[in-house]
């Protein structure tokens, strides 16, 4: 009888302990603190990709190329404001914070915004004068931290967003590290220059939607009624959390999924907290159609929004607006190639970078080192911006003519199919060659 010998295997790795995971494990045992990064959720989730559009062909007339117009206005603001804005196109700049971004990076995006005929947020910290120089439309953030808030300068914006959540961290506040807090951020903050500082999670002066009410009360006296409010909410309970917000008087909500998310916080929050936007738009939606508000109260979505094919989806699911955070960073100059070497250097790779709380970014773009910042151009950093803003628009434009639409806004969840079944039954469109609504059974 032949001795038995085991065959040569291949080692298998574990799908639950890979080799990130492990990397982790290692990690937190060697240094017994979490990870902080930004760049929002990087693991696989249901997504617009998941999403495709039914051009029109017998059954629908399309419009005809660049020959028949297709508009991309919005108005925002029209339920309460005295003096409601409006935008050129569906796509706006999201809230992101002088400090997290050099004020070369505040006035990029603002010239990149203006000249487009859109709007750019403050974020946290107050407003800057490059910021609102360069801006033709501006939204104050108004935090839990109330970081730099004052009455003049909610006055002097166009409109005023009261952050509730934010998509990478529903239920959780900021971070800003010491070396970010120069000495002019201090001052704007009213903290102690080179000290970390985390924003508060909620907001100190209500307990719930009656609260929120008095405080949108208050907002709009202080600006004489004249200012579109905006109620920004992290993706996790849309339809309760949207319609609350109408309840309290909101002339917009801001919906923002978890793919999104500029600003630093623990990475366990940013990977298993919240829901993805593709989840979250259909209830929000629904909860502004059960209460009549469709289209009278605008839902602006934001959260992993990268390209015109992405709004037009948005809209498609019944959103006025689509707003960007971590494209337009790209668009300024983040995360290039060019700059590979210096990525090496800290560890990282152009595409990856994520440490952007640590301000060592070599883009100059979320940093606060003089030196660092001061390699930004902000006119050609805003062309850039402007440049990327038109080709979005255009790309929305050019699928809203294919399926036979005047108007972006005339998008509908007719005009989609979902590829996966999970896509269909979040988004409540069917499966791609089938008439089946995960949920929903038959037409």
């Amino acid at each position: 009888m032949s001795e038995y010998h085991n065959p040569v295997t291949t080692p298998r790795t574990s799908a639950t302990f890979d080799d990130y995971t492990l990397s982790e494990i290692r990690r937190a045992a060697a240094t017994g603190i979490y990870d902080i990064r930004g760049g929002g959720s990087k693991r696989k989730l249901p997504h617009l990709d998941d999403l495709l559009f039914l051009g029109a062909s017998i059954s629908r007339y399309p419009l005809e190329g660049y020959r028949e117009k297709c508009g991309t206005n919005v108005v925002l603001g029209s339920r309460f404001a005295r003096k409601p804005i409006e935008l050129k196109i569906p796509v706006t700049i999201a809230g992101m914070s002088f400090g997290s971004l050099s004020a070369q990076a505040k006035e990029a995006l603002g010239r990149g915004a203006s000249a487009m005929g859109t709007s750019t947020t403050t974020g946290d910290g107050g407003m800057t004068p490059e910021e609102r120089g360069h801006s033709s439309i501006l939204v104050y953030q108004y935090l839990p931290s109330r970081y730099g808030m004052n009455p003049d300068d909610l006055r002097k914006a166009d409109a005023i967003e009261v952050v509730i959540g934010q998509g990478a961290k529903p239920g959780g506040g900021g971070m800003l590290l010491g070396q970010k807090i120069s000495k002019r951020v201090a001052g704007m903050r009213c903290l102690p220059e080179g000290i970390d500082q985390r924003s508060a999670c909620r907001h100190p002066d209500w307990t719930g939607p009656d609260d929120l009410e008095i405080k949108i009360e208050e907002l709009r006296e202080i600006t004489d009624w004249e200012k579109p409010i905006y109620v920004k909410v992290g993706a996790a309970r849309p339809y309760y959390d949207t319609a609350l917000a109408v309840k309290s008087g909101a002339d917009v909500i801001v919906l923002d999924g978890m793919q999104g998310g500029t600003a630093a916080t623990q990475e366990v929050f940013i990977e298993h907290v919240g829901i993805p936007l593709l989840s979250a738009i259909r209830p929000a939606v629904q909860a502004l159609q059960d209460l009549g508000m469709h289209r009278k109260v605008q839902l602006i979505v934001s959260g992993g929004i990268r390209n015109g094919a992405d709004v037009a989806k948005c809209l498609a699911l019944g959103a006025d607006v689509a707003s960007i955070g971590t494209a337009a960073l790209v668009a300024l100059g983040d995360n290039d190639p060019s700059l590979e070497a210096e990525y090496n250097k800290l560890g990282t790779t152009a595409g990856a970078y994520d440490d952007w709380h640590e301000g060592r970014d070599p883009a100059g773009i979320t940093t606060q080192d003089p030196a660092l910042a001061a390699r930004l151009d902000p006119v050609l950093a805003g062309r850039r911006l402007a440049n990327y803003l038109a080709v979005m628009t255009l790309e929305a434009q050019t699928i809203a003519r294919a399926c036979g639409k005047s108007h972006v806004h005339n998008l509908e969840p007719e005009d989609l199919v979902a590829l996966t079944v999970e896509a269909a039954a979040m988004a409540r469109v069917p499966l791609a060659g089938t008439d089946w609504i995960p949920g929903r059974g038959s037409y």
